[in-house]
This record gives C-alpha cells, sequence and structure tokens, in this order.
C-alpha cells in the first residue's frame, strides 16, 4: 500500500461521516481517484467537493490537485517489488542484509515522492535568514536533530539541539520573530515534542515540524510541514526506516542551504575541516 493510503487508513476512526466516505472511496479505487476530477470525485464518493478539499488540507496537503498528483507518483511505484521487512528469529544473515537495504531503499524512495518543493523553499529561506535555530526531537529523532545540529554548526548557524526535553523548552522561552524552531517526530503525537513547538510558537518563532505524511499534531501545529514515509509499523525494527527517511530530509534542506549561499557558507564549511584536521591531528602527537 501506498505511503498515502497507509496514512488514511490510519486516520479511518478519527474522521467526519462525509470525511470517512470519501476515505472508504479512496482506499477501495485509488487507481480511480487519479484520474478524477474534484466534483467527479465527489460525485462518485457521495460527498461534495468541499469535503474533498478539506479532506486533502486535513492531510496537509495543498489541496485536491496536490494530493492528487503525489498519490498518483505513489502508486506509480507499487509495482516495485520492495516491501518494508521486520526483523525475524534465526534469518541468515545475508538475507538481513537484503532486508535492511530494501527497508532503507524503500524509506527514500516513499519519502522522496512525498516531498513539497514550496514547504522545503520556505523552511531553507527561514533557515537562511534566522538568528537562531532550536532542534527538537527524543529518542530516534534525537539523534536526527543532533545530526541537522552538527550540519548547521559547520556553516556557521547558531543552533541548539538537546535531548532533554526540559531544556528544549528552557531554549523555547528564549527564542524570538526573528528564530527558527524545528521538530521532529515520525508519529507527530510525541508529546515532549509537541511542547516545545508550542512554546516556540509562542514566543513568535517560526515552527517546522518533520513527521509521518498524514493529520498529526506537530504538523496542525507547526507554520511549515515537511514529511516522511508512514508505513514502518514494525516494533522490533527500532525506527530503522523511519531514521533514514528524516535524515533525507534533513540532508536535502541542508544541501539546499549550502547551495542557494554557496559562497558564504562553503568557505565555513573549508574552515570547519581545516580546524578540526589540524587540532585533531596535535591531539595525535
Amino acid at each position: 500500500m501506498s505511503s498515502i493510503l497507509h496514512a488514511i487508513r490510519q486516520q479511518l476512526d478519527h474522521f467526519h461521516q462525509q470525511e470517512r466516505k470519501l476515505a472508504d472511496y479512496m482506499l477501495q479505487f485509488p487507481g480511480n481517484v487519479v484520474t478524477m476530477g474534484i466534483t467527479e470525485l465527489a460525485e462518485q464518493s457521495s460527498t461534495s467537493a468541499a469535503t474533498v478539499t478539506r479532506f486533502c488540507k486535513s492531510l496537509h496537503f495543498r489541496g485536491y490537485p496536490d494530493f492528487k498528483t503525489k498519490l498518483a507518483a505513489d502508486l506509480a511505484q507499487q509495482t516495485t517489488p520492495l516491501t518494508y521487512q521486520d526483523i525475524i528469529a534465526g534469518n541468515k544473515l545475508a538475507d538481513i542484509v537484503t532486508a535492511i537495504e530494501s527497508n532503507h531503499l524503500r524509506s527514500i524512495s516513499d519519502t522522496t515522492r512525498l516531498l513539497d518543493i514550496h514547504a522545503l523553499e520556505r523552511t531553507i529561506a527561514a533557515l537562511q535568514r534566522a538568528r537562531h535555530i532550536d532542534l527538537y526531537g527524543v529518542a530516534t529523532s534525537g539523534i536526527v536533530a543532533m545530526d541537522f545540529y552538527q550540519k548547521l554548526v559547520r556553516i556557521g548557524k547558531r543552533a541548539t539541539a538537546f535531548a532533554d526535553p526540559h531544556m528544549q523548552i528552557t531554549s523555547a522561552a528564549n527564542l524570538g520573530t526573528d528564530d527558527v524552531a524545528i521538530a521532529i517526530s515520525y508519529s507527530g503525537e510525541t508529546p515532549e515534542t509537541i511542547d516545545s513547538l508550542q512554546c516556540a510558537k509562542e514566543r513568535g518563532a517560526t515552527t517546522i515540524s518533520l513527521s509521518k505524511v498524514g493529520n498529526n499534531r506537530l504538523a496542525n501545529l507547526a507554520d511549515i510541514n515537511l514529511f516522511a514515509s508512514s508505513l514502518e509499523e514494525g516494533m522490533r525494527r527500532g525506527d530503522m526506516a523511519s531514521r533514514i527517511a528524516q535524515l533525507h530530509v534533513i540532508d536535502i534542506i541542508f544541501a539546499g542551504m549550502v547551495s542557494e549561499q554557496f559562497d558564504e557558507h562553503i568557505p565555513k564549511l573549508e574552515q570547519s575541516y581545516r580546524m578540526v584536521r589540524k587540532y585533531r591531528k596535535d591531539k595525535g602527537r
């Protein structure tokens, strides 16, 4: 099943009656949806054009055309036999290597098809002009936050990434309108991460979320939404594929920042590289 259809299935119990009728139709006839205009879809699902628009925006698409384009791309890849594979007892090491490769490739591919270029552009623009950048995430998402922190520091951006939720809120409390806060949570429902972003928003900072695709509290709170694939559910995988998907988005943002202000950022990258080599070499003597 595609990432988008999976996200819809997960939200079925939360949709209102008309939205549920639309969701049921989409899950049953996804191939038809990508060929229909909004009026035809409303008629076929016994809903209304307003319901279709509201439904798509509740999942954080810009509207029905955006939803339909991304769903079509998602469905086009479903002929690929790659599926997420869980850890099983007694599996041969060679099979484990193949399974993890498959999971990571599928995660990156699924996430790429979900990317919204406009949201990425807004994210990069906000980060370029930010006085200070806060990064929030706990557990596996905290590792992703730390990875982005290390990248930002290398190009001279003022940033913080705390593993302690209390320190995240302490830092958020000191943000202002010239600052940016990025919150990372696969589920989009991590209470500590939501609280930190809420605090940053109250302080006037630009807020950005990175979560799985679909309707979740973190995405609903943020000014800008970024999404990763939502197909990983097995508890034994330790959030491997979701971590790879989040890092994929972070790498794209960082590369976009450096490319856009190449003459400013590259000298800082080179300088940090030279200084690390210098002092690492000195320590080794």
